[in-house]
């Protein structure tokens, strides 16, 4: 029913409310509220809205009780001026009591009203509950959907948890209608977070089809999330999906939709084995054989209608079978015919079953016992890729080449592949680059091929080269010496010609950097033409191969003397001696000295030939993986089909630092820091994944041991460990992650005065800290252990600054991975620019058992930190006190010992806290003194400190005397809290 016309506001009268009296005496309303149409004015329409609310707020107020009708009708009219996009803060109770009464239509709106507007936290949910409960025991079928209707649209955890024990009941009852069932099955789905009973009886041979069909999406729901909990549902599943197979289409005549049997159903069935592996028993699993081989048989099968609603039902079952076929992977037969009755789809008219085809077929060429078949229709998918309109299928096309190339076929899909990539998409040529880069390289015959394919891949769609792309083909020359001569003398002609990519450059320019001594014996490319050809592309580069081409001439006064003279009148020039870009300054002025200064013999060792890169797996594969995102590694990584082919020397891609590129941080000479120690390998139990992280010995102590206070300082300041490509090199904001877990503060202040120990702990996880500090400078290691059996994915630790923290972290990230039983480790380098008072945030996520979890912790990271304790004399010492004598520099607390009074203990913590102790400077020998300074790259700040035990009274008088008010209060609070 809508709401009716009201007269000025709406009157009592029925009649007039109303519109007619409709058959059987059933009063319908056939009007909407008098509101003015969208074309007049706004002020117009909520001066109109205001009028009725105040006349229903009035009504709803007075007097005289309403009657049914009276509050369906009003709060029908709340709920539509709702929707056109007013508040409402009154009626609610009013439609509370609508769920009381017995009338169909009164109920309805009281429901539909609390669907739409009630808040899952509102005050009268409870009234609410109520109300459902009575109408889910009063055994009427249309209350009992209309309750299990509104469960299902609120579907919070309170009223998840409140009727968890009745949906299911009345869901598996004898004498339920199938119409109840059916709502309950969805209501549950729905709640599925809240339930988990079984319910494998519902797909049993007697159950009715629609509520089956309802209770398989609430079963393969729970299945991902507890498969072990419903494993009896496989042999239910087939059974049913046997029946529905292999009927005719009058067998389930009221189920029949174009004369293909429950499809729906079918569909849900198929997609519900899919999360379970083949059956074991071997009755099952023939049962299940035959029916896919039914599916497969009857698609071979004229069609029975040429309507398409007919083939839409009928092809997605056939899909779905192939899909489950696929996920088995154990039926060579069955993935053979499949392929089979997918070619025939590759040329369809229809673009949808094209593009379906096509993306089931690269799922397929991963089989090993469907590759070969797939293999077959490479000249069909070459040409849906030359010739299909439709941008969506062409990309499907270029996958499916890629996952069925193999050392067979190579050469021409490359050479398609690359004819392609001059006409393609914008969008996807980098993910086309990509995949030509790893064919290339994983396919390659000889390397020449490879290195051609490299370079016509920059020539065509330079853009669209990445750096992971360049870095592989510079790797690849300098691992091979067979093909150093051939990249030199191919790279010289590429550069050669009138526009050449910038990409071209770089490789040119560090290709001939290393070996272009191997041609410099034609005069055609003699070092002085090489040199002319490469600086002939200088000024037109950016800042950036600008620099590399700068590296590449010392290396050239390194190996053809004969061009010293010249090269060092270009980087004499004023042009580079004054250059604004700082790096190509300081490159020119080190490189000038450098070829003025040093003698052949030093020259010849500081710019000799970079050694073999070493042997990793190809970042250019991950780089794919990560631009198609999750799920895409069955579909591009094929190994297993092709066990005998070999990358070309996989190495980790040349950092800015190893090919010379022309980054700020780019290490030229080697000089730099060593790279963080590797995390110490995990322990066999994972009852104690830490027991020999926080040892004394040498092990323990990567990179941070017994050495001086200047080596620790260079070690930490020139630069930071670059992060991982694989993770994100900037933090999220602290909006992104939770808040701190409540225990946070505690954990915190068990490292206030310790910079080792287990910072987190419960069964799933352990995290442990090994920290040191020294000025203004810190590295942190955190230890992540998995303490279960099962493997942890997604595994994603983030460091975060909320507030106004001013620290500056970098961070070298573990791995997605972390198997049962494992550690990974994570470096954090840190430096304190000026003080703060709240400290960094780690937020830890990671699945486990294919549940998410998350916890936030508060770092150990705290301006005690960077204390450096100071000796002075009791004269020294009395003096500055007396500076800082200001009330906003001194901090006092007065408290009460939370721990045993010893002083030995006491002095342990004041010197972890920091602080020097000095002694002989207070009169009662029983207080302690102790000075320092905390160190900031902005400035230092002074501090004092004198703490008073009074072992009588169990108390203790702390004063910090420092040169900033707020470093005062917060030392002060966070030393009070260790006694």
């Amino acid at each position: 029913e809508l709401p009716g016309r009201g007269q000025s506001g709406g009157h009592s009268g029925r009649r007039k409310e109303g519109g007619s009296q409709g058959p059987a005496g059933v009063r319908t309303l056939t009007t909407r509220p008098a509101f003015p149409s969208p074309g007049k004015s706004k002020e117009a329409e909520i001066k109109r809205i205001n009028k009725e609310l105040a006349n229903i707020r009035s009504k709803f107020k007075g007097d005289k009780a309403l009657d049914g009708y009276s509050k369906k009708k009003y709060v029908c009219k709340l709920l539509f001026i709702f929707l056109l996009g007013h508040d409402i803060d009154f009626g609610h109770m009013e439609a509370v009591n609508l769920l009381s009464s017995n009338k169909y239509t009164e109920k309805q709106i009281g429901y539909l009203f609390i669907s739409v507007l009630v808040n899952s936290n509102s005050e009268l949910i409870r009234l609410i509950n109520n109300a459902i409960k009575n109408d889910l025991a009063s055994r009427n079928p249309t209350f009992m959907c209309l309750a299990l209707h509104c469960i299902a649209n609120v579907g919070s955890r309170e009223m998840g948890e409140a009727f968890a024990a009745d949906i299911p009941r009345i869901l598996v009852a004898g004498d339920s209608m199938d119409s109840v069932k059916q709502s309950a099955a969805l209501c549950l789905l729905r709640l599925s977070s809240t339930w988990r009973a079984r319910t494998s009886a519902l797909t049993c041979p007697s159950a009715p089809q629609g509520v089956v069909t309802a209770a398989v999406s609430l079963i393969t729901c729970l299945c991902k999330k507890n498969p072990d909990d419903f494993k009896t549902c496989i042999s239910l599943a087939v059974s049913r999906l046997s029946r529905i197979v292999s009927s005719a289409s009058t067998d389930l005549q009221d189920y029949t939709y174009y004369f293909v049997p429950a499809p729906w159903l079918s569909v849900k069935l198929l997609r519900l084995l899919q999360c379970y592996p083949p059956p074991e028993d071997a009755a099952v699993k023939g049962r299940l054989v035959e029916c896919l081989e039914t599916v497969l048989n009857k698609a071979q099968e004229p069609p029975k209608s040429k309507k398409v609603q007919h083939s839409n039902a009928k092809n997605a079952i056939l899909f779905e079978t192939i899909s489950l076929i696929i996920h088995y992977d154990s039926e060579p037969n069955l993935l053979v015919r499949a392929c089979n009755q997918l070619g025939q789809f590759l040329q369809h008219r229809e673009t949808n079953l094209r593009y379906l085809a096509l993306e089931s077929m690269c799922t397929l060429a991963s089989s090993e016992f469907s590759h070969e078949a797939v293999k077959t229709h490479i000249d069909t998918v070459i040409n849906a890729l030359k010739t299909e309109r439709d941008v969506s299928v062409r990309q499907r096309a270029a996958d499916l080449l890629y996952a069925m190339c193999d050392r067979s076929n190579a050469k021409q899909i490359v050479s398609e592949m690359l004819r392609y990539l001059e006409t393609a998409d914008y969008a996807i040529r980098e993910e086309i680059v990509l995949k030509v880069a790893i064919l290339a390289e994983k396919y390659a015959v000889d390397y020449s091929w490879y290195v051609d394919t490299i370079l016509n891949l920059i020539r065509i769609a330079g853009d669209y080269v990445s750096e992971e792309v360049w870095y592989r083909v510079l790797q690849i020359v300098t691992n091979r010496d067979d093909v150093q001569g051939y990249a030199a003398k191919t790279v010289f002609e590429a550069l050669q010609a009138p526009a050449c990519h910038e990409n071209m450059v770089k490789v040119g320019g560090y290709i001939l950097g290393e070996f272009g001594n191997l041609i410099a014996g034609d005069p055609r490319s003699s070092p002085p033409v090489q040199f002319s050809l490469l600086h002939s592309k200088f000024h037109l580069c950016s800042v950036a191969t600008r620099a590399l081409l700068l590296s590449t001439y010392i290396k050239f006064i390194n190996l053809f003397p004969e061009t010293k003279a010249t090269i060092q009148g270009v980087l004499r020039a004023g042009s580079q001696l004054r250059n604004a870009d700082v790096e190509l300054q300081q490159r020119a002025v080190e490189y000038l000295t450098l070829s003025s200064v040093a003698s052949t013999d030093v020259l010849a060792t500081v710019l000799e030939e970079m050694p073999p890169f070493p042997e990793r797996e190809s970042s250019i594969l991950a780089k794919l993986k990560r631009k198609k995102g999750p799920g895409a590694g069955s579909a591009l990584d094929d190994g297993r089909r092709d066990p005998s082919s070999n990358d070309i020397n996989g190495g980790v891609e040349p950092t800015p630092s190893t090919v010379s590129t022309p980054s700020p941080s780019a290490d030229l000479l080697g000089l730099r820091a060593a790279p963080p120690p590797a995390a110490p390998p995990a322990p066999s139990g994972a009852g104690n994944l830490l027991v020999d992280v926080f040892s004394d010995g040498p092990a323990a102590q990567p990179g941070l041991g017994p050495s001086a206070e200047e080596a620790f300082l260079s070690l930490l300041s020139p630069t930071y460990p670059q992060p991982s490509p694989s993770f994100p090199a900037c933090s999220p904001g602290p909006e992104d992650i939770g808040p701190p877990i409540p225990e946070a503060d505690e954990l915190l202040n068990k490292f206030v005065c310790k910079n080792n120990g287990v910072l987190f702990e419960n069964q799933l996880l352990q995290i442990g800290v090994k920290s040191e500090f020294r000025q203004n400078l810190g590295r942190m290691y955190l230890f992540y252990g998995n303490k279960t059996s099962v493997q942890f994915q997604n595994f994603s630790p983030t460091v975060v600054h909320p507030g106004d923290l001013q620290t500056h972290i970098l961070s070298a990230w573990p791995g997605p991975l972390v198997d049962g039983g494992a550690q990974v480790q994570q470096v954090l380098n840190i430096e304190c620019l000026r003080d703060f008072l709240t400290p960094p945030l780690l937020s830890v996520r990671f699945r486990y058992g294919g549940a998410p979890q998350s916890l936030t912790l508060k770092l150990p990271v705290t301006i005690n930190k960077f204390f450096q304790p100071t000796e002075m004399a009791a004269q020294d010492f009395f003096q500055r006190w007396k500076q800082l004598s200001l009330p906003q520099q001194e901090a006092q607390k007065i408290f009460k010992a939370n721990h045993p009074m010893d002083a030995e203990v006491t002095k342990a913590k004041l010197l972890g806290f920091g602080s020097a102790l000095l002694d002989n400077v207070d009169p009662n020998p029983e207080n302690f003194v102790g000075a320092g300074i905390i160190q900031t790259k902005a400035l230092q700040v002074g501090c004092l400190l004198r703490l008073e035990p009074n072992a009588q009274a169990q108390m203790y008088r702390l004063t910090l005397r420092t040169s900033k008010e707020p470093v005062s209060r917060h030392l002060c609070e966070l030393l009070a809290q260790q006694f």
